[in-house]
């Protein structure tokens, strides 16, 4: 839930605070004092484009703070909530005092953007999906996507619910497939003269690899080899009289090995504890004297004396260089060369036998996917339907009874041919209505697209709670009953969810559970309009402004009358409303 929202600088707003609670909040004001800019403050908490434009003029940024109380999250679904959790921990976010969390996006003059979340920077689409679960900002562009198919489509697969979101699933991870594997076809049956050079020289390049059969390291193992070869007398003079100084020739010389012992047990035996130590520490190089002994004699046992043996290795490197040339610029290039080789060998096989073995995968998956598209068209007819049947009587009760919301599905093309990752068909939001159905961009007025969006926002979301629902004037365009409807209809909404509504009319704000008026002053001398805040409205105040709203009668008796008349209805209707639930 969105606790408190601060700006600074946006639009006409130079300095505002804003506190909302639980249920239907509204914000009302003068035309121009800025209760739009709260909501393009809200648009960029969700991630939203920055834009310098709305930096208010002679300030050098734009700033906005939202202040998020995750408790109230708790009826969030809970795949969202483990999301939400761990991008909190992943941002290293920190959580305030009383278990919120505040995100803040900053806009400078000269177009950079900043975000913050729990004191942490963080990039704007990590600001975007934090809020993506807890905000949802409607407004008149809004209604414009409800008019584009896959936003209706969206919406029929939304209240399909678990079964629609299993059924797409199944279908799209079916479609990918069927679509690589199409792709494959053409390509061998398209390009075949192409493909089979193509395998040629890949056949070509494998044999001579595999006659080699290189291993990886091989070069530097090869090249370490070679040293020791070309040097091994005098790596051998070397070692030999290292190992005869340490452990004698066997006749003559006496072994230092030998030599440091006796010294040791000479230490050792002598009556005086001072000595000790120095004792412990010949015995410790005794030790390893005549480990270095033992491995000398390994090294001279193992050291090559064959020259065939250095012709071989020389041998061994110039074909691997050779290799290394043409397939990579060492010995693990040439090897990982082959290993894609081997698979791109069974991509552009052109062979009777693999395109029959590939048409036959086509053709399987084809069946498949039409079984999978026809399955996710039951379940989309099904939750249509349902849909349109609880968008009607939302309609109905919003001043639209004559009309009724239909959802069309119909196949996209024939058989396969209109299917897209989204599926096999088409789905149309209709508004049928005296003159018959029309789709919703052909036939519906502004203010009737507003009661759409709100009838199925209400439907949609008896499927969630929690989370903030913004709307942004999704009454322009209407008034009298149909507004008192929809004010109906956001508190009815406010009952599972917070609601923040941006509204001119008095109808909708009387239903407000808080009323926020957002107000300005006039600086004449400066001929700049300076908006000192945000306040909240009660009792007399509250009544006051709705009767500015009416019709700007706030100086009347009767225009005052009539606002406390219509705020005491509106409440009431929300008490009984909640009595009888």
């Amino acid at each position: 839930m969105l606790t408190e929202l601060r700006i600074s600088g946006l639009g006409v707003i130079d300095e505002a605070v804003a506190d909302f609670s639980p249920g239907l909040s509204v914000l009302t004001g003068e035309t121009g004092a800025g209760k739009t800019m709260v909501v393009t403050g809200l648009r960029l908490l969700a991630g939203g484009r920055a834009d310098p434009g709305r930096v208010r003029r002679g300030a050098d940024k734009a700033l906005v703070e939202g202040r998020f109380d995750l408790t109230a999250a708790s009826t969030m679904d809970e795949s969202d909530r483990r999301e939400l959790d761990g991008l909190l921990e992943d941002s290293d976010a920190e959580f305030d005092e009383d278990g919120s969390v505040i995100a803040v996006r900053r806009v400078g003059a000269d177009g950079r953007s900043r975000a913050r979340l729990g004191g942490r920077s963080v990039p704007a689409g990590t600001l975007g999906r934090f809020c993506a679960p807890l905000l949802a900002v409607h407004g008149q562009n809004d209604q414009l996507r409800l008019l584009r198919a896959d936003h209706q489509r969206d919406a029929v697969d939304t209240h399909g619910g678990d079964a629609a979101r299993a059924a797409l699933e199944a279908y799209r991870e079916t479609f990918r497939r069927w679509r690589r594997a199409g792709a494959s076809l053409a390509e061998r049956t398209g390009r075949a003269r192409e493909l089979a050079r193509e395998a040629d020289l890949l056949r070509m390049g494998l044999e001579e690899i595999d006659a080699l059969a290189p291993q990886s390291g091989e070069g530097a193992e090869l090249d370490a080899l070679i040293r020791r070869l070309t040097d091994s007398e005098e790596l051998r003079e070397i070692a030999g009289r290292a190992h005869e100084a340490l452990a004698g020739d066997g006749e003559t010389a006496e072994p230092m090995v030998g030599v440091l012992d006796q010294l040791r047990q000479r230490l050792s035996g002598a009556d005086d504890p001072a000595l000790d130590p120095i004792a412990t520490s010949i015995g410790q190089a005794v030790a390893a004297l005549g480990d270095a002994a033992t491995e000398l004699g390994l090294y001279l046992a193992e050291l090559p004396v064959d020259a065939a043996d250095l012709d071989s290795a020389l041998e061994r490197r110039h074909d691997l260089r050779a290799l290394t040339r043409k397939y990579g610029t060492d010995v693990d290039d040439v090897i990982d060369w082959a290993e894609k080789a081997r698979v791109r060998l069974t991509e552009v096989d052109t062979s009777d036998s693999a395109v029959a073995e590939l048409e036959a995968t086509v053709a399987r998956l084809a069946a498949e996917l039409a079984d999978r598209g026809a399955a996710l068209t039951d379940v989309r007819r099904a939750a249509g339907a349902d849909l349109a049947d609880r968008v009607s009587a939302e309609l109905a009760d919003l001043s639209m009874g004559g009309a009724r919301l239909t959802v069309r599905v119909t196949p996209s093309g024939d058989g396969l041919e209109g299917a897209t990752e989204s599926g096999l068909d088409d789905v149309v939001l209709e508004l049928d209505g005296p003159s018959g159905a029309v789709p919703l961009g052909k036939g519906a007025s502004g203010g009737e697209l507003s009661r759409v969006m709100l009838a199925l926002e209400v439907v949609l979301a008896e499927r969630s709670g929690g989370g903030t629902l913004v709307f942004d004037e999704v009454d322009a365009g209407v008034g009298g009953r149909a507004a008192l409807s929809i004010g109906k209809r956001l508190a009815r909404l406010a009952r599972t969810h917070q609601v923040i509504a941006v509204t001119h009319l008095a109808q909708v704000a009387a239903y407000a559970d808080t009323h926020l008026v957002v107000h300005k002053d006039s600086d004449a001398d400066a001929g700049d309009t300076v908006v000192s805040g945000v306040r909240a409205v009660a009792d007399t105040d509250r009544v006051t402004e709705l009767a500015r709203m009416l019709a700007g009668m706030e100086d009347t008796d009767t225009g005052l009358a009539h606002a406390r008349e219509l705020l005491e209805t509106a409440q009431n209707q929300k008490s009984q409303a909640l009595v009888d639930r």
